[in-house]
């Protein structure tokens, strides 16, 4: 069974920090590049940091640039993002998903084959 199951998300404060996790099983997950993607109410989904099969490249959206790291461990079949000081702004539903070895990072939604069900990140100010 196709799984991706992420964690970590919470309340926090403006300027604090969180890491998400995103646990894969039922498939090959070294062989796909892993995004994470946030969707703030009322906005459509986001890529805000995607890493490649290999974790040789990364990507980050401008508005994450420098707070974000995006990570994997193959060994683990899990992808993390480490979000520092964080802003209210910030504040969404975050998922993680797969696309099969694409030949670049693809920032559409649509790119990606597996999704987890999304974890809540919300930032008091």
């Amino acid at each position: 069974q196709v799984q991706l199951v992420e964690s970590g998300g919470g309340l926090v404060q403006a300027g604090d920090s969180l890491r998400l996790s995103c646990a894969a099983s039922g498939w090959t997950f070294s062989s796909y590049a892993m995004g994470w993607f946030r969707q703030a109410p009322g906005k459509g989904r986001e890529l805000v940091a995607a890493i490649s099969w290999s974790g040789g490249t990364t990507y980050y959206s401008d508005s994450v640039k420098g707070r974000f790291t995006i990570s994997r461990d193959n060994a683990k079949n899990t992808v993390y993002l480490q979000m520092n000081s964080l802003k209210p702004e910030d504040t969404a539903v975050y998922y993680c998903a797969a696309d099969y070895k694409p030949p670049r990072i693809r920032p559409s939604p649509g790119s990606y084959e597996y999704w987890g069900q999304g974890t809540q990140v919300t930032v008091s100010s």
